[in-house]
């Protein structure tokens, strides 16, 4: 069960991801084009806040109950959280940046329900997701990241 959980969650970033860059593109293209808000601007925003929260639910069993989880690992004698690479990144830079990034695409997707300009709706909802954009990227254990480093599509290798 825990490498299925592990291996949905790492499948569903990509999800995040494609449906974060067509959501930032759909937010500027309204802002600079001044378009009407339209209801399918509102889906996909939905839709990309609800894959951001069913993996941050699964990325929080993973911290606390997975492999590493902190309820079920106990750190090597002398060892610090904040000293081992590996585990300050997994226990607190991760789940730190995918929460900010997260909260991020809500407050993006708020402004679908905002009673606000269609361009001020689009131009904030634009920031917000691409700020979270950044953020998940940079909290992503990517393959090329030294310690914390996994593979492009975990369980498929």
């Amino acid at each position: 069960m825990q490498t299925g959980l592990l291996h949905l969650h790492n499948f569903l970033r990509w999800i995040i991801l494609v449906l974060l860059v067509i959501s930032i593109l759909k937010a500027y293209s309204g802002w600079k084009s001044k378009k009407t808000f339209v209801p399918a601007d509102k889906k996909i925003w939905l839709f990309t806040m609800i894959s951001g929260h069913l993996t941050l639910l699964l990325g929080l069993y993973q911290v606390g109950f997975g492999r590493f989880g902190i309820f079920v690992t106990n750190l090597p004698e002398g060892t610090r959280v904040m000293k081992d690479k590996f585990f300050r990144f997994f226990w607190v830079e991760h789940p730190l940046g995918m929460i900010v990034a997260i909260l991020l695409i809500t407050f993006g997707h708020r402004m679908a329900k905002k009673a606000v300009a269609d361009e001020v709706k689009y131009k904030k909802a634009f920031w917000y997701f691409l700020i979270a954009l950044i953020l998940i990227l940079a909290s992503i254990p990517w393959p090329f990241r030294e310690i914390v480093g996994r593979p492009w599509f975990p369980g498929m290798a």
